[in-house]
């Protein structure tokens, strides 16, 4: 089945369609007025010559005393006012009125004592004329108009197509798959003339394609230093363990430390760029893993639904393990994990996260506020997220505080965990509301 073109489509064409209505039927109009007025001139005009030709012969046998032809006489009855009040003031005129009741061109000329001397002509079959002419414009105009209607939608149609086919590869792109193409054949062959869309195609296009080979060239980069620091890192770290104790072989070990920190996740999110990782997955139970991943941290672990979920463990731990590092370093206690089936939340009661955090999600490199740390905790969380299939959003709670929801897929509602694999003392922590209530 096709899918459904997006509103702005149906909108665009939807108006392109009315435009064409609008233009064809003020067209058709204007061509009908024309038409009307054309043979409506040119009946009335022939009326109006045989009408006072007959007018001239009626007062030449008036003057003369003759007889007056049929269809002439003095005041006759049915002669229009106006027509009667123009001959009895001297002057000769015509006006198409009724008689009988049929349409009739009268001629009217001034006679003795005011009076009038008139002739009829009979004018229905000119009447009938332009009756018959209307409404064959009229009749005409409706599949000329329908036909114009669906020739224009047809062609507007082609080009919101390919429109929305363009759209949908900016979708696509935006969305992290740098090989889509919109591949309009305009912008192949130079010979074909390329039009407005086949342009913003190959602009698109173009811009994906140096997107692509920069966004490689900085993961390239990347993954090399990563690679290059390893070696002499882990020298510098056996050499900073051979020192005598004391306060600056520990600061030397920290800083060592960070740095071999910076260079694993360097090469983590080196490898997420790649778009080649995939999960090794296994079922389990999520309140038991989340235990084990706050178990020493001084996290408040609360259950208010426990599920069987199929993920990968080891990035699973990754992702939690990063949250509440990342709440107990830039927020305060308490920090407190929730899981409510699928969805594990973590929380602090901290300043929240920045605005643009919330907004266009983590950014490596970027801290707010002079926080320590090189801000690439986050990235790798939401990161291998996508890995997993999970959707992580980051949030700030009414009241205070940062909140990270984790939404795992396929999660089954198995019983609550017991045994060896349940986290200590989890009964104990689990209340009957959500932590974020109160």
């Amino acid at each position: 089945m096709r899918p459904a073109l997006p509103r702005w489509t149906a909108t665009l064409t939807g108006k392109a369609a009315a435009f064409i209505t609008v233009m064809c039927c003020a067209l058709a109009a204007l061509l009908g007025l024309l038409v009307h007025v054309s043979v409506t001139n040119h009946t009335v005009g022939e009326a109006r010559t045989q009408a006072l030709d007959r007018l001239t012969a009626a007062t030449a046998s008036y003057e003369a005393g003759d007889r007056l032809p049929p269809g002439a006489g003095v005041d006759p009855p049915g002669l229009p006012a106006r027509l009667r009040a123009l001959a009895a003031g001297g002057r000769r005129g015509t006006m198409v009125g009724e008689h009988d009741p049929r349409p009739t061109m009268w001629a009217a000329g001034p006679a003795e004592e005011r009076h009038a001397l008139a002739v009829r002509v009979d004018y229905a079959q000119g009447a009938r004329t332009i009756d018959a002419l209307d409404d064959a414009i009229v009749w005409s105009s409706a599949p000329a108009i329908g036909a114009t209607l669906l020739v224009g939608a047809f062609a507007v149609t082609r080009v919101t197509r390919r429109l929305h086919g363009t759209a949908q590869v900016a979708r696509r792109i935006s969305a992290g798959d740098l090989d889509a193409r919109v591949d309009d054949p305009r912008t192949k062959d130079p010979t074909r003339r390329q039009d407005e869309v086949a342009a913003v195609a190959g602009a698109l296009d173009t811009m994906a394609s140096t997107l692509q080979g920069k966004l490689l060239s900085e993961q390239r980069f990347t993954a090399d230093v990563a690679h290059e620091l390893r070696t002499p890192l882990t020298g510098l770290h056996a050499a900073a363990e051979l020192l005598p104790p004391g306060r600056p072989t520990e600061l030397v070990r920290d800083r060592v430390a960070a740095l071999r920190t910076l260079t694993e996740d360097l090469l983590e999110i080196s490898r997420l760029d790649t778009g080649g990782e995939r999960p090794a997955l296994d079922a389990m139970r999520l309140a038991a893993l989340a235990g084990r991943v706050v178990r020493e941290s001084g996290t408040e672990i609360r259950v208010v639904r426990d599920v069987w979920v199929e993920t990968d463990r080891r990035r699973l731990e990754r992702v939690l393990g990063n949250l509440v590092a990342n709440a107990h370093k830039h927020g305060r206690p308490p920090v407190v994990l929730t899981v409510d089936g699928p969805v594990v939340t973590v929380r602090d009661h901290g300043d929240g996260f920045p605005d643009y955090l919330v907004a266009h999600g983590p950014q490596r490199f970027r801290t707010e506020g002079g926080a320590r740390g090189h801000g690439l905790g986050l990235t790798i969380a939401a990161g291998q997220a996508e890995v997993l299939g999970a959707r992580l959003t980051f949030g700030n709670a009414a009241d205070g505080g940062a909140v990270a929801t984790l939404t795992l897929p396929r999660a089954g509602t198995g019983p609550p965990p017991t045994g060896p694999e349940a986290p200590p003392d989890l009964a104990a922590q689990t209340p009957d509301t959500d932590p974020q209530d109160r």
